[in-house]
């Protein structure tokens, strides 16, 4: 007779693999909501343009939680932050000088436009418009002034150009926040024109401040002299004979004061004689 097997109703042979296929089975449906998932995050600074079959839907999707359909709808996301190029243009000024200009551009896409730009330009808006436009108008700009005037209406070339980027980029739905030009870089032979240049122009300043100084002195003097002069009149017309003795009197007051009544000795010639009676008589 053959061997008995005795099976413990109690114990499930299979209940180990059923465990098994439930972590996989559970496994398998995260992996796909995650593939698949519904939901959409749109975090600061970005917009999404959501896609219908292919086709963008002209509002997009602002920052926050979006519920899409997975396979009949996708997102796309864009950087609306600010951000910034710079570029280093060579151009020609109107007096045929060669010059390098250094700017730098900080813009944004418009967050409402969002949509028409995926449409029109995609991700490389920045090479495809905005690179292009900043050397268009350096160069269009830079033609209208000579290179001198460059440097002395910086302001001016500076606002030109940065007017001149918004309305060549507003068309495209990219708006400009700041711009400025960081440097003109010129010909050897046109920065030693304008050293020389400078250089003569303080030498001249300097020769005509001199002259200046000069002038004022001679005015100075010749002020000096007429008025020495005029009180040298005013002196001789208040001289009188009586001013004269008075004068005479008050120095002989003086000399006596001063005597200590020794006579002092003569060897020749007459004394010294004081007539007091005729001061007496004064």
């Amino acid at each position: 007779m053959g061997k008995e097997i005795f099976i413990d109703p109690k114990v499930n042979p299979l209940k180990g693999h059923k465990s098994a296929i439930v972590i996989i089975v559970t496994l398998i449906a995260v992996i796909a909501v995650m593939s698949f998932s519904p939901f959409v995050i749109i975090v600061a600074g970005e917009r999404g343009v959501l896609l219908t079959l292919g086709a963008p839907e002209e509002k997009p999707l602002g920052e926050g939680l979006h519920i899409v359909i997975p396979y009949y709808q996708k997102v796309i996301k864009y950087d609306v932050k600010i951000q910034k190029s710079t570029i280093t243009t060579e151009a020609a000024s109107k007096d045929i000088q060669e010059v390098k200009t250094t700017v730098a551009l900080n813009y944004h896409v418009v967050p409402e436009k969002v949509s028409k730009v995926h449409q029109q330009l995609g991700f490389e808006y920045r090479t495809t418009i905005i690179e292009p436009a900043m050397n268009e108008v350096i160069k269009a700009v830079t033609a209208i002034f000579t290179a001198e005037e460059l440097i002395t209406k910086r302001p001016r070339v500076s606002t030109q150009m940065k007017e001149g980027l918004k309305e060549r980029l507003v068309v495209h739905n990219i708006a400009v926040d700041e711009f400025s030009i960081t440097n003109f870089f010129f010909s050897e032979k046109f920065t030693d024109a304008v050293e020389e240049k400078q250089t003569a122009e303080q030498k001249f300043l300097k020769a005509k401040k001199d002259l200046e100084r000069i002038e004022v002195e001679a005015e100075q003097r010749l002020a000096s002299a007429k008025a020495e002069a005029q009180s040298l009149a005013l002196q001789k017309e208040s001289i009188s004979p009586e001013l004269v003795q008075l004068r005479q009197i008050e120095a002989t007051i003086k000399a006596i004061e001063k005597w200590n009544g020794v006579l002092p000795n003569v060897t020749g010639g007459a004394m010294p004689f004081i007539d007091v009676k005729a001061i007496g008589r004064q």
